[in-house]
């Protein structure tokens, strides 16, 4: 989240600061591949995330020493390409140990986002408290982050052993990007819930590539620590989910979700870190209900509407459509976006955040509206959700 903070005060312009959160979004493409093609054929799942993390502290510590845009993307992507594929790893891990999934990985899964959070106070409030200096505009996040990497990479070694589960089977391009699930398309509702989906995951990527560059251009402080309050919303809102969705359904709980965003970006553009500082709480907050009702929301809309046969394929796909093509259009939008409303006065660069925000606030209205005009909650999905 501070990495966007540390590039703008390097010099580096916003299209450079949207390309490099883009290496995500490329590693979440193009990771599948990995996964499907390798790791579940030839390797026990910790030895390769062990040797995936090891590598990656290494990449991690590297990259902060670099200052240039082209290097300094090319190394970031390649490290992104070693992380993100361990995400599904640590996943198969923690389903191929439990008796349970259902009722076991949630406890777990809970974990991550309070490793986030801890994440955060350590570099917005921790850190800060201790030494008297901020580190959200330097490399020092991400020296944290691989001593981090490394000790995860020797842990790892020492997981319960997680054979390979696709040993002798012949896999597919097919398979590994879930296009199997393209024949749901046939379904209008399901087609348009897609296509809202990807259309959606593009302004979705202005907060997270530019949020924390605003926040602490407005002169607000621990911003870092401050963000987690995001994942304490998260938690909660989790935990709630199932209130909501015996009451609202799919297509209300979806469409809350994208609303959210809309009000999160015009909470930003309107508030100030004065008299108004409230409205730039509420934007952060609000992160749980952005998340967990548009993300979690449509995971679980995917499971209850695909045949049980190729629904990890739907969910490989959705995730492909979301947090791959959409989110690496809105990256590199993004950052277009800020250098088209950035200014220089004096050899200072002002970014003229307002119109910034009003721009991915439109698209989620645009979206929102096409969403609710077009899709049709089917009444059996609502129905086993309730169940």
């Amino acid at each position: 989240m501070t990495m966007g903070t540390y590039l703008l005060s390097i010099d580096f312009d916003g299209l450079a600061v949207g390309a490099a959160y883009s290496t995500v979004n490329w590693a979440a493409i193009l990771s599948p591949f990995f996964i499907g093609m390798v790791a579940d054929r030839f390797f026990s799942a910790e030895k390769v995330l062990g040797v995936m993390h090891l590598l990656g502290a290494g990449l991690l510590w590297y990259v902060a020493s670099l200052t240039t845009p082209g290097p300094f993307f090319w190394v970031l992507l390649a490290y992104a390409l070693l992380y993100m594929p361990t995400l599904a790893l640590a996943n198969a891990i923690s389903f191929y140990q439990m008796e349970s999934p259902e009722k076991e990985f949630p406890g777990i899964r809970v974990l991550g986002t309070i490793g986030w959070i801890v994440a955060g106070v350590v570099v917005g409030i921790a850190i800060p408290e201790l030494t008297g200096n901020y580190i959200e505009d330097t490399a020092v996040p991400f020296k944290i982050g691989a001593v981090v990497s490394l000790f995860l990479g020797v842990y790892s070694f020492f997981l319960p052993n997680t054979p390979p589960k696709s040993t002798g089977k012949k896999v597919t391009v097919s398979d590994v990007l879930g296009l199997d699930a393209l024949k749901l398309m046939k379904d209008r509702s399901f087609a348009i819930f897609i296509i809202s989906s990807l259309l959606i995951s593009i302004p979705l990527a202005f907060y997270y590539s530019f949020a924390n560059p605003f926040l602490n251009e407005m002169g607000m402080e621990n911003t870092a620590g401050k963000m987690t309050l995001g994942q304490v919303s998260e938690i909660v809102f989790m935990l709630l989910m199932p209130f909501f969705f015996a009451r609202l359904g799919v297509k209300k709980m979806l469409l809350i979700g994208m609303l959210a965003w809309l009000g999160r970006y015009l909470l930003f553009a309107y508030g100030n870190n004065e008299e108004l500082v409230l409205m730039y709480y509420l934007g952060i907050v609000l992160h749980g209900i952005c998340y967990d009702f548009f993300f979690v929301t449509g995971q679980i809309y995917v499971d209850e509407t695909a045949p049980k046969e190729i629904q990890a394929s739907a969910q490989g796909f959705i995730t492909v459509v979301t947090y791959g093509i959409g989110m690496l259009i809105g990256s590199w939008t993004s950052g277009w976006v800020v250098d088209q409303y950035s200014l220089t006065e004096n050899e200072t660069v002002v970014r003229l955040w307002p119109q910034i925000w009003w721009v991915p606030a439109i698209m989620a209205a645009v979206v929102s509206v096409l969403f609710a005009l077009f899709f049709k909650e089917q009444r059996r999905s609502k129905r086993a959700i309730v169940e």
